[in-house]
């Protein structure tokens, strides 16, 4: 059966864009199921020999640092009402991670967080984390977030990542992890930003893998 297509668009794409997007989401999809078949193959592998021996707001083009042609963005769930939900411990746990690797990634990349919270609410959880690296933007009063697909009509966040590319003056969408719309396999979540969240990956390479019912929490006993 063919898989369903996406009927995501984004501001001002080509028709020749969506087939070749909607081309490439097959191919993530297959990407996925066979990263999943390759662990669950690990975990069942015999055991081993016995071992001995003892991780503010500005415009899109300002964003863009001198020699840099490319945006890496990730879309942080933390909504813009004080009296709603705390940041999310999900997107927590991944810029835990990417804060550290800022330093690298930047060396070739441009690199932010955007949230819809206001950036003083933004910085504040930062603090809070011990962030020091990574690029903390707030998407509050404009709609960049409900533009690029992160924004439910009912003003839920989503988590997404995105590339933008400079090409001349101009400032172009180049590709989003739309893995997050796509139907995933059973017992899966969408898996759509795992390359940015190692976590996973080392729960892959243990004989129990993933939990279906463990996820990361802003504290631990």
């Amino acid at each position: 059966m063919a898989e369903k297509k996406t009927s995501t668009r984004f501001p001002y794409e080509s028709t020749e864009y969506r087939r070749a997007r909607n081309r490439l989401l097959q191919s993530e999809i297959k990407l996925r199921r066979q990263i999943e078949a390759v662990a669950e193959q690990r975990r069942k592998l015999p055991l081993g020999g016995v071992g001995e021996g003892a991780i503010k707001a500005v415009r899109l083009s300002e964003l863009f640092a001198p020699g840099k042609r490319t945006l890496f963005l990730y879309n942080f769930m933390f909504p813009q009402a004080p009296d709603m939900d705390s940041p999310c411990p999900t997107c927590t746990s991944i810029i835990d991670t990417v804060d550290g690797a800022a330093r690298h990634v930047t060396q070739r990349v441009n690199l932010a967080v955007v949230a819809k919270a206001p950036i003083d609410r933004f910085r504040q959880h930062a603090r809070n984390r011990g962030w020091q690296h990574a690029l903390l933007l707030s998407s509050s009063g404009n709609t960049f977030n409900h533009d690029y697909g992160a924004e439910g009509e009912n003003g839920q966040q989503w988590p997404l990542a995105h590339v933008f590319v400079r090409r001349g003056k101009k400032i172009h969408h180049f590709w989003t992890s739309e893995l997050w719309w796509a139907k995933p396999e059973p017992g899966q979540d969408m898996r759509h930003v795992d390359f940015m969240w190692p976590m996973w990956g080392i729960f892959d390479a243990t004989p129990d893998g993933r939990s279906k019912s463990w996820g990361p929490s802003l504290s631990y006993p």
